[in-house]
């Protein structure tokens, strides 16, 4: 297979809600891993802190979850009066997902049941979880999102499928207890990995975006 370029990586990514339970070997991710940790860091801070989650701990992982509660979730996933035009985008893209997978607009044990599919990463096989320290700010926030769109971007040219998951920072403290991250460090979510279901109605679903002039203004 020919290697895959940027571009056509970019636009193959999609955040997939459906996985095969095909495995991914811990070497494959420990490789793109690796690679990923070339991602801007200022400073070269590199504060990207990482736990896999695979084979036997991906099935004691996925029990812990099944025995235990969610939390109060560790930070605020979108602003509480969140604005025009976002609160429209993250609307759309809901209703989307609903009217994909058959799920009623007035449904909400639908939409809850669909909802708590994050914490089985979807099906997928193998994830991680993303930490950082807690000292650090927005700018070592930034540069943790860039290793994980590196991370996520290398898995789609290695012929792999991911989900980024923010929903997981309501599982912060069993989360930390399972993997034995120190206190020290936040959760900042978790990334599924697998091999996508394409007859998963889910995965039919593709976000749109705006046009460029919506959002770069060209200075004269």
């Amino acid at each position: 297979m020919a290697p895959m370029d940027v571009t056509s990586a970019v636009k193959a990514r999609k955040s997939v809600r459906g996985f095969l339970p095909d495995p991914v070997s811990n070497e494959t991710i420990r490789t793109l891993l690796t690679t990923a940790s070339r991602a801007p860091s200022g400073g070269n801070l590199q504060p990207w802190r990482i736990y896999v989650i695979n084979n036997e701990a991906m099935t004691r992982f996925k029990q812990t979850i099944a025995e235990g509660e969610m939390e109060d979730p560790a930070y605020e996933i979108y602003p509480k009066k969140l604005s025009e035009p976002y609160r429209t985008s993250r609307f759309e893209l809901g209703m989307a997902l609903y009217d994909a997978v058959g799920i009623a607009r007035d449904d909400k044990d639908g939409r809850f049941a669909q909802m708590l599919k994050n914490f089985d990463f979807f099906g997928a096989p193998a994830a991680i979880f993303c930490f950082l320290d807690r000292q650090m700010g927005p700018p070592q926030w930034a540069d943790l999102g860039m290793f994980v769109q590196t991370f996520m971007l290398l898995a789609t040219e290695a012929g792999l499928d991911t989900c980024p998951q923010e929903a997981w920072v309501n599982w912060e403290r069993t989360i930390t207890d399972f993997v034995g991250a120190p206190s020290e460090l936040q959760l900042f979510c978790g990334v599924a990995i697998g091999k996508i279901d394409e007859d998963n109605p889910a995965n039919t679903v593709v976000s749109q975006r705006v046009a460029v002039e919506k959002f770069a203004t060209f200075v004269s």
